[in-house]
């Protein structure tokens, strides 16, 4: 199923959680102030490498990179501090933090939004994609 060929915006769910990892890894890259080259030495054989990998693999590859952002935080003491990220074809940004963080779980958001769709045209019951299921989830669990 993970595998499995849909009619949608991506072709299967792996290359749902693929593109979301990727952009996770590229925002991360921005945020800790890294330039555009630095990123896209990053990106170009990271889209190689997780091709194919099992849900387990990327499983365990977000959950490194949860590590990654949570060391970032840990030595953030202004959220509302100015980072400049500049693009080739869109030029320079100065945006406070907080907002590139806004960004960032939007984007998860909106494609886990995709998978769910997803899973039920493969006919399984989709999932609350809204952060506050999260929140009451996480509030059950502790």
């Amino acid at each position: 199923m993970y595998n499995t060929v849909v009619q949608s915006v991506f072709p299967s769910i792996s290359e749902v959680v693929g593109h979301i990892y990727l952009m996770d890894t590229t925002w991360l890259g921005v945020i800790r102030n890294d330039s555009f080259q630095e990123i896209v030495g990053v990106i170009t054989p990271l889209r190689k490498a997780i091709k194919n990998r099992s849900i387990e693999d990327m499983e365990a590859m977000y959950l490194n990179m949860t590590e990654q952002y949570r060391a970032f935080f840990a030595g953030q003491e202004d959220l509302d501090k100015l980072i400049s990220c500049e693009h080739p074809a869109y030029g320079k940004l100065n945006v406070p933090l907080v907002e590139l963080i806004q960004h960032v779980v939007n984007h998860g958001t909106y494609h886990r939004g995709n998978i769910t769709a997803m899973l039920r045209q493969l006919g399984h019951k989709g999932v609350p994609t809204d952060y506050i299921f999260y929140l009451y989830a996480d509030q059950m669990n502790k």
